[in-house]
């Protein structure tokens, strides 16, 4: 992989357009449609043959406070609210002018892909994610990532939006003065297309699957499975890199503890949230479960073989199945199904007594409301009733959660604290809001950042693009 910054006396290049949009995930394309919706028509560069990107991997779940969907189950939410849980999930540690931005901006961005292009949100509503004080995550109606990225790419493809598919972007390219200037993509023959532009929008994803990377920022992780998308080898830090940029939080990421093994399929935090819970091969718990998927994926991969088992029951299933990928989990074989915890045991090969004991302990704390000595609390949650359920999990990294420093329009910041007037950045590319740690990591950011960023990034991309005009004009 190649990524440069190159500066010459005089560039040329081969076609110009207005703004550059490098990534079509969702960051990428809701920043297309932000542009094309103030006027400018921008060019979509997407490595792939089909657009898919992080997006497609996730359950697509965006959170927003204060949406119609909201009010429409009775929600009271607010963007004070949702930006307090942002920070307090981060420890206080990120960058609080962003978490203000983005919590401000994610409802507008949500109604707007409803109303303008037809998206088919719908509220969680019938289970908490950890973390956030009201029900907020929005998502369409298979719950799916794939789902969110292909209508996003129809509503761009009904915009008229161009779209350069397999073309990877390997250089960015600068003026005498420093000036950025275009770009250079190249094709899977080895060709190259020199495109001069006005503004470049950077969606390109984080560096997850970089193992350089990884093993430079995320020790921890640097083995474990990668289940992100393969295109997240870090283009955006390398050109910052080169820049001048200030990179922030970049040992910050979203790791998750629920994924099926060995079928590799996500299983929604659901299944804990709503009184589940999770052993290691002795059958005993290991942590606190309620604090969140991101961690679990460090607590999951420490214990023996690197592997647990969630533990639930129908009801719960029934809650999971909303979920295409728990639909997939189950149509694999994945779940096992037990009338009692002594079956559910015996299926899953896990010690009988010692699950027995750990079954017990988690009814008994429910009836009481205790919190147990991990620091869960078990005042929420119905008891488990059989049919029980069981699922082999390992810990992942999704991915990474720092990247570059933006400001209020996200304009790409150097280090020195000026501004790229026009280099953007959003989604991967951009520091998210989960501060420096994998417990920062509050469900939903990924796509927080990528959605209420992109638009953000595709409107300022077209003003940035229009000024230039004005004054050649």
């Amino acid at each position: 992989m190649t990524a440069r910054v190159v500066t010459e006396a005089e560039p040329t290049f081969d076609t110009e357009v207005p703004v550059a949009i490098i990534g079509a995930g969702a960051a990428g394309l809701v920043a297309a449609l932000a542009c094309r919706g103030a006027g400018v028509e921008p060019l979509v560069i997407e490595r792939d043959a089909v657009p898919h990107g992080s997006t497609s991997l996730s359950a697509g779940l965006i959170p927003a406070a204060g949406t119609r969907f909201q009010a429409a189950y009775g929600i009271a939410d607010s963007v004070a609210t949702f930006a307090a849980d942002i920070q307090k999930k981060a420890h206080g540690q990120a960058d609080r002018d962003l978490v203000a931005l983005v919590a401000r901006e994610a409802a507008p961005a949500i109604d707007w892909l409803a109303d303008a292009h037809g998206l088919p949100f719908s509220l969680v509503h019938d289970f908490d994610y950890p973390g956030h004080t009201n029900r907020r995550m929005h998502g369409l109606p298979s719950r799916s990532g794939a789902e969110l990225v292909d209508r996003l790419r129809q509503a761009a493809e009904q915009a008229e939006i161009p779209l350069l598919t397999e073309a990877r972007v390997t250089t960015l390219v600068r003026d005498a003065s420093g000036a950025l200037r275009g770009l250079v993509a190249e094709r899977p023959d080895g060709s190259a297309e020199r495109i001069g532009t006005r503004a470049i929008v950077l969606a390109c994803c984080g560096y997850a699957g970089n193992k350089a990377l990884v093993r430079k920022y995320i020790p921890d992780l640097a083995d474990a499975l990668y289940f992100g998308h393969p295109g997240n080898e870090g283009e955006a830090v390398l050109w910052a890199e080169q820049i001048g940029a200030e990179l922030r939080d970049m040992t910050g990421h979203q790791g998750h503890g629920s994924v099926a093994h060995p079928q590799g399929i996500l299983v929604s935090w659901a299944v804990i949230m709503e009184g589940g819970f999770q052993v290691n091969l002795q059958g005993r718990r290991f942590w606190n479960e309620s604090s969140g998927y991101s961690e679990a994926g460090i607590a999951v991969l420490a214990q023996p073989d690197g592997v647990a088992w969630d533990v639930f029951d129908a009801r719960i299933a029934g809650i999971a199945r909303q979920f295409e990928d728990f639909r997939q989990a189950e149509a694999q074989g994945a779940i096992l199904v037990a009338d009692t915890p002594e079956e559910l045991a015996a299926k899953a090969k896990l010690p009988p007594e010692a699950f027995a004991v750990t079954f017990a302990e988690v009814e008994a704390m429910k009836r009481a409301g205790a919190s147990d000595g991990f620091g869960r609390n078990w005042s929420r949650g119905a008891p488990l009733a059989g049919p029980l359920c069981a699922v082999r999990v390992t810990g992942a990294l999704f991915h990474s959660q720092g990247g570059l420093a933006v400001d209020e329009a996200a304009r790409v910041r150097l280090a020195d604290g000026s501004i790229v007037s026009n280099l953007f950045a959003a989604g991967g590319a951009a520091c998210g809001v989960s501060g420096p740690e994998a417990s920062g990591y509050l469900s939903g950011n990924g796509l927080l950042s990528a959605v209420a960023l992109g638009r953000v990034a595709g409107m300022g991309a077209a003003e940035v693009a229009q000024e230039v005009d004005k004054a050649d004009g």
